[in-house]
């Protein structure tokens, strides 16, 4: 059959797009397409913060590979490309939460293990002023140090899953005290240890690897190097942690069943032992662990939770037990002196869950010299 004539009404149907009707076009699709890119395989991330030290560093870009845990389908999906949470100009929400989508989770390749530096959103009270949707929270980074199920407990900055010392992280550091006799540390040998003061009022407190600090210890002029670790069974006011700390207070009220009020003598240095909510696992709740699980029946997994004097009320039935719906991760820092994690927030739902840390594709130091921004030697390194 002759189709010579439908080409030629095609001729002359079709007209050449404009330059910017072109330009337009290859923008949506580089911002689709960058969107699905970033939100079901891998995104790029910063550190800006010292808490990771010295396995990450501040001012490293990493890529997050979201397929290593699955993909999280967006929760609040009417949201403007590329933005967290707020825009970064005018200072206003960057999404819309008039609609909400349920959690679900695409299949990984693998569920979240200990010693896996991961990504997640900052667990956060319903009831804060600030908090948003659970996908439009602040991103996190930490090591996971316990997974569902698992008996956690800290003894002199040392963590122990289930009775056994969890490996140490490459780059794990604490903070150290010294004195000195005579002359004082020469600054390059503290850039040659990665020695870390952040308090120039106080030259004697530093942070550092433990192979830093036996190296520094050999000095002669270095003397009484100690780690800076808070006593077993001392509460510190100055560093409270969950589940009574500062930023989420457990009110005397809330805490009094059978007449009884718990008294955590937990410190960052010498915490629990705690057991890790996992999903379908059914606790007993007194007056010793109600406190430790009152946000994941509460907040995380949506409970109306009452207490009536000796007796609770989930959902206004009275129990004394609760089977999770959701497993949980206890997560922290490298920096173990110097992070915001779990030891002061509690545990981290699988629903906050971003993403596993696969490599390094950038890092730069704002504080060398403009020769020596990059730091060459950090390009393209895999996270352990």
């Amino acid at each position: 059959m002759n189709w010579k004539f439908w080409n030629r009404k095609n001729k002359a149907v079709k007209k050449k797009k404009s330059a910017g009707r072109e330009w337009f076009d290859a923008i949506l699709f580089a911002v689709i397409a960058a969107t699905l890119i970033r939100t079901f395989f891998i995104e790029a991330y910063t550190i800006p913060t010292p808490s990771m030290e010295r396995s990450l560093l501040v001012g490293d870009f990493l890529f997050v590979s979201k397929l290593n845990y699955g993909p999280r389908t967006p929760m609040t999906p009417i949201a403007f490309p590329f933005a967290q949470h707020t825009m970064p100009i005018t200072g206003t929400k960057a999404y819309w939460d008039g609609i909400k989508l349920p959690y679900y989770r695409l299949p990984g390749f693998s569920e979240v293990k200990k010693g896996d530096v991961v990504v997640f959103n900052y667990p956060m009270d319903i009831d804060s002023p600030l908090y948003r949707p659970v996908d439009k929270q602040e991103n996190y980074i930490k090591r996971c140090q316990g997974t569902p199920g698992d008996t956690l407990s800290v003894v002199n900055a040392q963590v122990y899953v289930d009775g056994k010392a969890m490996p140490n992280p490459p780059g794990e550091q604490i903070d150290y005290t010294y004195t000195t006799v005579g002359e004082q540390v020469n600054p390059e040998i503290f850039n040659e240890l990665n020695i870390s003061s952040y308090d120039p009022n106080r030259p004697g407190d530093v942070t550092m690897t433990k192979e830093s600090a036996n190296t520094l210890g050999s000095y002669s002029n270095i003397k009484n190097l100690m780690p800076n670790l808070t006593v077993k069974g001392t509460f510190d006011p100055f560093n409270p942690v969950y589940p009574v700390n500062n930023n989420h207070p457990v009110g005397p009220a809330r805490l009094m069943l059978n007449g009884k009020q718990p008294h955590y003598k937990w410190n960052v240095d010498n915490y629990g032992p705690i057991i890790i909510p996992k999903k379908g696992w059914t606790v007993k709740l007194d007056s010793m662990n109600y406190p430790i699980y009152e946000r994941c029946i509460a907040v995380y997994e949506n409970n109306k939770l009452e207490v009536k004097g000796n007796d609770i009320f989930i959902n206004g039935v009275k129990t004394d037990t609760y089977t999770f719906k959701m497993n949980y991760y206890w997560m922290m820092g490298d920096n173990r002196h110097d992070s915001d994690d779990s030891r002061f927030w509690g545990f981290v739902p699988e629903d906050h869950i971003v993403g596993k840390a696969v490599f390094i594709w950038m890092s730069w130091d704002d504080n060398a010299d403009f020769f020596h921004k990059i730091r060459w030697s950090r390009l393209f390194n895999i996270i352990h």
